[in-house]
């Protein structure tokens, strides 16, 4: 079982011919709805490739019963919910422009749960985007935890960051969320490696770093027609997690993290072209070859 800590959310998504500065404005050329939320995702993508997972989020009153509670439901997802039901569900409204430059507005709702809620003692826990206090707190009780600060970075001390670092097994991160650590906590990008077991960075079009055991590893991306950026890394955390949970090495954990997002990237919304594991070891093998998976 891999538990997911975070967000569930409904995003709005638009297409804009140019990102505005202060005080400016744009034109929106497409404006659609999908599933979202960073944790949501992720454990969507972990059930989608066969894996066993459980979401720990919030939600609003406008949840339970919703097309949402049930897509999770067709999906496996075990839920286990903060239910806020005077606040909305949290909503994101992200904007792409064509060059895949995005810009995101995120309204926490029901999510302020995690603020005062007590965090729970979890055996294997991927934290994505959630109060930094609750996030941790359950680093701090976990058997084996991976961590990703995304969005949510600007909300968290050096103290936060400096706890959690010391209580998890391995760190995902963007390059922009790697600078602003670096910057939060007065350390190098190898400083920052070195806190942690196992560190894994994306880099957008130049694929991602795999650094553990005092060596970096670069993953190439796979070549593919992007529809849609968003939700690339939670696909990827879902596939690496995935594969890590069958115990394969690092490397390839990282190579099926690719090829997971490299799904995703082909459609609109983050969770509308999630593979299954078959589809994306048959996608694996034409880049990377065999995929052998260890016996259960």
């Amino acid at each position: 079982m891999i538990t997911v800590v975070g967000h569930t959310a409904i995003d709005h998504i638009s297409r804009v011919s140019s990102l505005p500065g202060p005080n400016g404005s744009t034109t929106i050329t497409d404006r659609r709805i999908f599933f979202g939320g960073g944790a949501a995702n992720i454990a969507a993508g972990i059930a989608k490739l066969g894996g066993e997972a459980e979401l720990l989020s919030a939600v609003g009153g406008d949840f339970p019963g919703s097309a949402y509670d049930r897509w999770l439901d067709g999906l496996g997802v075990g839920k286990r919910f903060y239910r806020v039901d005077e606040a909305n569900t949290a909503t994101a409204f992200m904007f792409t422009d064509d060059p895949g430059d995005q810009m995101t507005f995120f309204e926490w709702g029901a999510s302020v749960a995690f603020s005062y809620e007590e965090p729970p003692a979890l055996d294997f826990v991927h934290m994505a985007t959630a109060d930094p206090r609750f996030n941790r707190g359950v680093a701090e009780k976990a058997a084996f935890a991976s961590f990703d600060p995304g969005q949510d970075l600007h909300r968290y001390t050096a103290e936060d960051l400096d706890a959690i670092l010391d209580n998890i097994d391995i760190l995902f991160a963007n390059h922009h969320e790697v600078a602003g650590m670096c910057r939060t906590l007065g350390l190098s990008r190898d400083e920052l490696i070195a806190r942690v077991p196992v560190a894994v960075f994306t880099e957008g079009g130049a694929g991602s770093c795999l650094a553990a055991g005092g060596e970096e590893i670069p993953i190439p991306v796979i070549p593919v027609t992007m529809v849609d950026p968003t939700g690339a890394g939670d696909a990827y955390r879902a596939g690496f997690l995935t594969a890590y949970r069958r115990g394969l090495p690092l490397e390839v954990c990282a190579r099926v993290g690719t090829v997971t997002a490299s799904f995703a990237v082909e459609a609109c919304g983050c969770q509308t072209n999630l593979p299954d594991w078959e589809a994306m070891r048959e996608r694996y093998e034409r880049h990377f070859g065999t995929l052998i998976t260890p016996a259960a």
